[in-house]
């Protein structure tokens, strides 16, 4: 999918993980190596790998293949490749817009705008989704038609820390565990894979949004989510949580009529083209309902 920066320039993507992904789901072979990849006892091998002091080994490696300016970092020793992975920004790095009426996003990623009505589909991780299925609630589907899904893509060269869009009372999360189900690659030339990544959501009573839900999608193999709050009262711009190793998504449904996006990134959607945003900036503004 081609992606534009806010001044209208294209970017050119590593796209490597992509092709990864295509070959393991779409190619024969791949789907034989995917079904050991996905048992749980690996994904928790994986993870205890990522969390050793001996993962520092591929810092220097994914820093080199990613191009990543380690100027935008905090100068520190990273202990494991998890350590480096969820990296902080230094301070001023990543601007909150503060103005109550600015609508911001919540993460570095590459943003697409949906229209949510009762026939909408979304495709996340290369599955396609549902606004209910995705959420698994029919109720909280219906509440959403006719509002406005946000879909910020991460991949895993991008700043892997979130925040709030707003002041406001936050629920507590709800957990929705993945899945994944397959045939036999051998019985078909065709062969459908379906899956589901976890995917754990809340909803924000926003001081100038409404209520908001907001979505953080893990990786399929080994990602994971760590959110830091339950029930409480939070900041515009407060962190919200991080996502460890792994490419993953944030999704953020608006009710009808509460928010206008900004032009260029609503034209880009219409074109199937992603726009490169960063954590803090705006991406719209309030709907002046009076």
């Amino acid at each position: 999918m081609r992606c534009m920066d806010r001044r209208g320039n294209e970017i050119r993507q590593n796209d490597t993980q992509g092709k990864i992904l295509d070959f393991l789901y779409n190619k024969q072979l791949g789907r034989l190596l995917l079904r050991p990849l996905i048992q749980p006892w690996l994904s928790r091998l994986a993870g205890a790998v990522l969390d050793s002091s001996f993962s520092r080994a591929f810092i220097p490696l994914f820093v080199k293949a990613c191009k990543i300016n380690m100027k935008e970092y905090e100068e520190r020793r990273y202990f494991s490749y998890n350590d480096f992975f969820t990296r902080r920004v230094k301070a001023g790095r990543r601007i909150i817009d503060k103005r109550p009426s600015h609508l911001i996003a919540p993460c570095d990623g590459k943003l697409t705008v949906y229209h949510i009505d009762k026939d909408s589909h979304f495709t996340i991780k290369n599955t396609t989704y549902t606004l209910q299925s995705l959420l698994r609630s029919r109720k909280l589907a219906k509440y959403y038609q006719g509002g406005t899904l946000l879909l910020y893509r991460l991949s895993v060269d991008d700043y892997h820390r979130y925040c709030y869009i707003d002041n406001g009372k936050k629920t507590k999360n709800y957990r929705i565990k993945g899945v994944f189900h397959t045939v036999n690659p051998l019985a078909n030339d065709i062969y459908p894979v379906y899956k589901e990544n976890t995917r754990e959501f809340s909803v924000l009573y926003s001081e100038n949004f409404g209520k908001v839900l907001v979505m953080e999608v893990g990786a399929l193999l080994v990602g994971r989510i760590v959110n830091y709050h339950e029930e409480a009262y939070v900041r515009r711009g407060e962190e919200k949580g991080r996502f460890e190793f792994g490419g993953s998504t944030i999704i953020v449904c608006l009710e009808k009529g509460r928010a206008v996006i900004d032009a260029d990134i609503i034209r880009n959607s219409e074109n199937g083209i992603e726009t490169k945003v960063r954590m803090g900036e705006r991406i719209g503004e309030r709907h002046n309902q009076g």
